[in-house]
């Protein structure tokens, strides 16, 4: 199945724009884009989002002195 960015964005419950950002920034280069330039996400590229997302979660809370226990005692 393929997925537009909206719906890729639904879907990780992220807004679009957030998505578009990982992709500006370079973290999506599994991404495939039509002869448009429309992004196709699909179901693979969830689960990569997903450890994509937390990998960021997990630096964040590194930035701000968190410990790994704490943070995941805070979710």
């Amino acid at each position: 199945m393929i997925y537009t960015v909206d719906e890729m964005a639904q879907k990780l419950g992220v807004p679009a724009s957030t998505l578009r950002y990982y992709d500006k920034e370079g973290l999506l280069p599994f991404v495939e884009r039509s002869s448009g330039g429309i992004r196709m996400f699909r179901e693979t590229d969830f689960e990569w989002l997903q450890v994509i997302r937390c990998g960021l979660f997990w630096r964040r809370c590194k930035r701000q002195g968190m410990r790994i226990y704490s943070a995941a005692k805070s979710r």
